[in-house]
């Protein structure tokens, strides 16, 4: 015997039923689980990314401020100066124990000048972490600069020649618990 209400309509047959709204929730819910999953995964590659292309930019600029030293050593050298094309980066002699052949070196960008990052020869110990000027954006050693998840270590190679060097220049940062590293080399020739 059907249930029939006072206009005539089965109600057995109309609305939704329990079962019919818990599936609809749970889609919907799992959708939009989805949806947040996917943003949170293009915010931590974005992330990913913007320090990755940080990294690359600190490397270049290490690579630029060693080309400098090199150049104005070439120009002094030129104007009658007594600078040999290493001077500030390597001592003369080309040795194996130079300021930066047996030490990470770091370079400041407001004095242009390279520094041994450690005190033990052959320890490699790791230069301090750069420094943001908040006002410039200028990266450095300054210690009343904000400090940065970054590090850059240059390293010389030792020269094929008396006229070569290979610059090795090493980013290291830490996202999220995992240290990255990006490093670029280069061989630097004497242009005198």
């Amino acid at each position: 015997m059907q249930k029939i209400n006072q206009k005539g309509i089965d109600r057995r047959n109309t609305g939704f039923t329990l079962v019919e709204t818990l599936v609809a929730i749970a889609i919907l819910s799992i959708s939009i689980l989805a949806t947040f999953t996917a943003v949170q995964g293009g915010l931590q590659a974005s992330i990913s990314a913007k320090d990755r292309i940080t990294a690359f930019y600190l490397a270049q600029e290490g690579m630029e401020l060693v080309r400098n030293i090199r150049d104005n050593n070439a120009l002094n050298k030129i104007s009658g100066g007594s600078n040999h094309w290493m001077t500030g980066m390597a001592n003369q002699s080309f040795s194996p124990n130079g300021i930066c052949y047996s030490f990470n070196c770091m370079i400041d960008t407001t004095t242009m000048a390279i520094t041994q990052c450690g005190s033990t020869a052959g320890t490699w110990p790791p230069c301090p972490n750069l420094r943001k000027d908040p006002t410039s954006g200028l990266m450095g050693y300054n210690g009343a600069w904000t400090l940065t998840n970054f590090r850059r270590d240059i390293t010389f190679g030792v020269p094929y020649s008396l006229d070569e060097v290979i610059v090795y220049i090493t980013i290291t940062w830490t996202t999220k618990g995992v240290t990255k590293s990006f490093q670029v080399s280069e061989t630097l020739y004497n242009r005198q």
